[in-house]
């Protein structure tokens, strides 16, 4: 269990427009959100929440020289008129005039100022929690496909395995490219496939409308959905691109589909209406992970690796139905470990492993008796209005003609590697030396029973 996330508290949009926030609402629930940052237990949350007790009186401020601005704009439109009408005092009128004119830069820099900091310290600030969110440990909400015991045995382990059935070659991996890479081979790379047509079937089935998104985007867009996580070592795992350091510009490899999916929804006015207040989309994509875990821990084998095929699912909400769409997404994973045949357990996330974006998170973990313990196979969020106030992802609604921000949702269908590893350890048969396929996946292998 990670105890601990950091997330830079400065965001540079570049190329993208200002996120609107409400500034107002913040500070109505200023203990929400103190709440929040000192439960996710942020590297930063000192920062942040000096930050925070700061923005009432910035905004008192923000109001006051506002309000004087414009009394100063007043006052000059009426000195103007004077100037035009009194030839006499002209000269008076416009040293007044002029003075008025410095004070009002001289506010105006002020406001603009504070309208930045402002921003600044809003974007810092993670979503809020959910009434049900454990503070530091996961609560089990359900059980999937339970056995009576679960016993580490090592002789399981999916390396071994893959590696004599010439799946996976791992070795020559690491000559090419470097360590937490692989090569999936023959069997492994046909059972790829299968997981991923069976997501993907899955996905259809359910009204998820199929994108093939880049892997690339520009690290605006990464920043905007919040993904920003460093793992245990404090070290971004994020893959940065781009000749130019210094660019307005750069790029970054996507974690997870979710990021480009998101991004379809950038200045957008989205039309829910149509779709009974829910847009469903997944896309299938390379993920890249630039540190893929914790040092010396599951760095060989499947479990943590720098590249893997995911199939993700998104969505955008009104807010209204973003808690069932929520518990919708977690039934459907449900459904696929559960067909998967695979012992899990369904975890509702403490905040001290939430990233910035959730407002509330679930976990699958896998019993995966080759590493001796229950791992991460899948997790769904729900991120409120996060990411769409950063994006300007927007719906109308019908009956009163406004816009309001859309609440976005995501989901994993299939993290490939973990999956593949958990089928292995759980199914494989030491007696006849094959692995057992699934049944709702041999469609997919040519109805073959095992490898």
């Amino acid at each position: 269990m990670l105890s601990r996330r950091a997330f830079s508290s400065t965001t540079v949009y570049c190329l993208l427009k200002r996120p609107q926030f409400d500034i107002n609402a913040t500070i109505s629930r200023i203990e929400e959100y103190e709440h929040s940052i000192k439960g996710r237990q942020l590297n930063n949350s000192i920062e942040v929440l000096s930050a925070l007790k700061l923005l009432p009186t910035q905004h008192d401020e923000f109001k006051k020289l506002t309000s004087e601005m414009a009394k100063i704009q007043t006052e000059r439109k009426k000195i103007e008129s004077l100037i035009k009408t009194n030839k006499a005092d002209i000269s008076s009128n416009q040293t007044i005039l002029k003075s008025l004119k410095s004070k009002f830069q001289t506010m105006n820099e002020s406001i603009t100022s504070l309208n930045s900091s402002m921003n600044e310290t809003c974007s810092s600030l993670p979503n809020l929690l959910h009434g049900s969110c454990p503070l530091t440990e996961p609560r089990i909400v359900q059980w999937i496909n339970p056995k009576e015991t679960y016993a580490p045995n090592p002789q399981l382990s999916h390396v071994e395995i893959m590696t004599r059935k010439k799946m996976i070659d791992l070795k020559k991996a690491s000559q090419v490219t470097g360590t937490s890479w692989y090569y999936l081979l023959n069997s492994g790379a046909e059972l790829e496939m299968a997981l991923v047509k069976y997501a993907i079937d899955i996905a259809k089935k359910r009204g998820f409308s199929l994108v093939i998104p880049p892997s690339v985007t520009r690290l605006d867009i990464i920043n905007s959905c919040g993904f920003r996580p460093r793992d245990m070592n404090n070290e971004n795992q994020i893959y940065k691109i781009g000749d130019d350091i210094g660019s307005n510009d750069r790029k970054g490899l996507i974690a997870t589909a979710g990021i480009s999916l998101a991004g379809l929804g950038y200045d957008e006015v989205i039309n829910l209406d149509e779709t009974q207040g829910i847009k469903k989309s997944y896309g299938v994509s390379r993920s890249y992970r630039a540190e893929a875990g914790a040092r010396g821990k599951d760095t060989k084998g499947l479990y943590r690796v720098h590249e893997f095929t995911k199939v993700e699912l998104f969505c955008w909400c009104k807010p209204e139905l973003s808690e069932q769409l929520l518990k919708s997404l977690k039934n459907l994973q449900i459904e696929i470990i559960t067909e998967l045949g695979l012992s899990a357990k369904v975890l509702n996330m403490p905040a001290n492993d939430l990233g910035n974006p959730a407002f509330m998170k679930y976990y699958i973990e896998a019993w995966m008796p080759g590493r001796g313990s229950f791992g991460e196979i899948s997790s769904t969020s729900n991120c409120t209005d996060f990411q769409s106030r950063r994006l300007n992802t927007k719906y109308r609604d019908v009956h009163d003609g406004k816009l309001h921000f859309a609440y976005t949702l995501n989901g994993t269908a299939m993290a490939v590697p973990r999956i593949m590893l958990a089928l292995v350890e759980n199914f494989y048969d030491p007696t006849t030396d094959k692995i057992h396929i699934p049944t709702c996946l041999r469609p997919y292998m040519n109805d073959i029973e095992s490898i």
